[in-house]
């Protein structure tokens, strides 16, 4: 096991902010100063619940009672065989029809194909799925989105395209018998979908800016590449961590404006020093459900860059093998730390590390506590001499095949070839030598549908998938954040930034808990009584530093009363100016 640790080199630029004076250190995401009271815990539940068969790891007989219809779905047919026993060319061949008069392979399209990255809409695309990708840090090649656009576009109306809240693609209008060559067409140019969905490690986020920023701290793609090549083993498929309990999130922090949103994370990595030592603090257990969201808190653990790796490990193994495997809403990593208790866990985490030992957190944050969260769009000057990167918005992410070989033909023409997708669901073109950023922001895609400054209330917009492709989703939410968006703006003016995000239901993949103001969809009534499209409304959410979740404002809000209760809120509590008052005061 020891053979995990990677060796990094320490970055000699990371007390360097821009100014030669060195950064005020704050005592960030470091050891508690108070723990609760440890639960006793009886030895017998720190029995693994998993052991190793025929390479796989599987579920103990003892420990089957009780569990979940996903568990036993796994205990059924190993999901992971559908790839690395190639049993997706057999399953291809098969008609819809075929599939759906065998449990087996119903079980197959609706559960196991997940743990290929593939998710079949049967509610509003029956026989058509939705491709999720790994792309770690949001890092992508023109080459790599040429190909993603030529997939969809075969789909005609049923393909598109859109960023996810974790620096992904998602592709949609997928069939089945498309997916052998597909998957292979993604092998051709260095992606793959493997180990994306259901109870998997999800996509590493990194900073966007990884690299390129002149203020980061540490350059997060060597992080992220290693873990994701190392979780799916360089894509041919890691049976050791594609049995979790449920779905898993990790990030590596590289900079003072906390992009990545560590505090929602299962595990994230905070930059951090000891005795001279680059390294990082750990966080666990962030997470969001329909029952319950939590940030993540510190497990006064600190690894040396080199042992990324090999905490990452531990903190997996610990959930695999302990993690609860019944009730699927309390089958997050925190429900596990919860039972143990914080030192508890730390300990199962400390005798899975390669010498069975893990150090005490540091209290020398690199992150600087009082930093302004930088806005990416627009054009910035990189730290290589010469060139610059530019932030374009995508209207709550989503694209066209068209769109997508537009973007690769600009980043290739203006950059290096290289796109980078945010957790805001936008995109940045790196490298952009200087002499050519005019040209680029005179290019009618940045003109006509992405904007490198889009409006205030637009630039923070984010949107889950909502009812048009989700099966799980109450309302429609894409084109609804949209409307709802414009006409605000035609009601308020705003002057600051404010992040607004939609999700479609209680599972909140669109993170409306972490927004300035955020819309849970739900079924409301009406000045009729009737039944309508509606949302709760959240408020108060922050990311950065000051972390901390929004709480509901107000519930059962028809859709169509949106409009003026946000600008009664943003009037209220962000500082906005009616645009009527506002047309008066001009007039004066």
């Amino acid at each position: 096991m020891a053979s995990l640790s990677v060796r990094f080199l320490s970055p000699q630029a990371l007390l360097s902010s821009g100014s030669s004076s060195k950064p005020k250190r704050t005592v960030l995401f470091a050891a508690q100063t108070t723990a609760p009271a440890e639960p006793a815990v009886d030895a017998d539940r720190l029995e693994p619940r998993v052991e190793e068969r025929d390479g796989f790891f599987v579920l103990k007989e003892k420990f089957r009672k009780g569990i979940n219809p996903q568990e036993k779905v796994k205990i059924e047919k190993e999901p992971m065989k559908l790839f690395m026993d190639n049993g997706i060319e057999e399953l291809a061949k098969m008609t819809m029809e075929e599939i759906d008069n065998d449990k087996t392979s119903k079980d197959d399209i609706e559960v196991r194909l997940k743990w290929l990255g593939l998710f079949h809409r049967r509610k509003h695309q029956y026989g058509r799925f939705m491709m999720r990708l790994k792309l770690p840090n949001g890092v992508t090649t023109s080459a790599q989105t040429r190909y993603l656009a030529s997939v969809i576009k075969k789909y005609g109306k049923d393909g598109c395209a859109d960023i996810t809240t974790r620096q992904n693609w998602q592709i949609r209008g997928v069939v089945l018998p498309d997916v052998p060559e597909i998957l292979k067409g993604l092998a051709e140019v260095g992606l793959t979908s493997l180990q994306s969905g259901m109870d998997n490690v999800r996509n590493p986020v990194g900073s966007p800016l990884a690299g390129i920023d002149p203020d980061e701290i540490v350059d997060t793609r060597p992080y992220t590449n290693l873990l994701s090549h190392y979780i799916t083993a360089n894509s041919r498929g890691n049976p050791a961590f594609t049995n979790l309990p449920r779905k898993w999130n990790v990030c590596v922090v590289g900079t003072h404006d906390l992009y990545e949103h560590p505090h929602i994370n299962d595990l994230a990595y905070m930059p951090a020093e000891k005795d001279g030592r680059f390294g990082f603090n750990l966080l666990v257990g962030g997470f969001f459900s329909a029952k319950r969201c939590e940030e993540a808190i510190p497990l006064d653990a600190w690894v040396p860059a080199d042992d990324v790796l090999p905490s990452c490990r531990a903190v997996l193994e610990a959930y695999r093998d302990l993690g609860f495997r019944g009730n699927r809403q309390k089958t997050r990593m925190m429900w596990l730390i919860d039972e143990l208790g914080l030192e508890g866990f730390r300990a199962e985490v400390e005798k899975r590390m390669p010498d069975g030992k893990l150090e005490r957190g540091s209290s020398e944050d690199l992150i600087k506590k009082q930093w302004e969260r930088r806005d990416y769009f627009g054009v910035h000057p990189q730290k290589q001499e010469g060139l610059s990167y530019v932030g374009i918005h995508v209207p709550v992410g989503r694209l066209e095949a068209d769109d997508m070989d537009e973007l690769a033909r600009l980043a290739e023409t203006y950059g290096s070839g290289e796109l980078r997708l945010t957790v805001e669901q936008n995109i940045i073109i790196p490298n952009v030598e200087n002499s050519k950023v005019e040209a680029l922001l005179q290019e009618a895609l940045l003109k006509n549908r992405f904007s490198p400054e889009p409006s205030i209330l637009m630039k923070g917009l984010v949107a889950c998938t909502g009812s048009q492709f989700c099966g799980q989703a109450i309302i429609e939410t894409k084109a609804r954040a949209l409307k709802v968006t414009e006409e605000v703006e035609r009601l308020v003016s705003v002057t600051k930034p404010v992040r607004m995000h939609w999700t479609g239901c209680p599972n909140t993949c669109g993170q409306v808990q972490v927004a300035d103001i955020g819309f849970m969809g739900c079924m409301a009534r009406g000045e009729d009584g009737k039944p309508c499209e509606g949302a709760d409304v959240f408020v108060g959410g922050r990311v950065g530093s000051d972390s901390h979740l929004g709480e509901v404002y107000k519930k059962g809000v028809p859709c169509k009363d949106l409009a003026p209760l946000v600008a009664e809120i943003l009037v209220e509590q962000f500082g906005a100016v009616p645009r009527d008052r506002e047309d008066n005061e001009d007039s004066d």
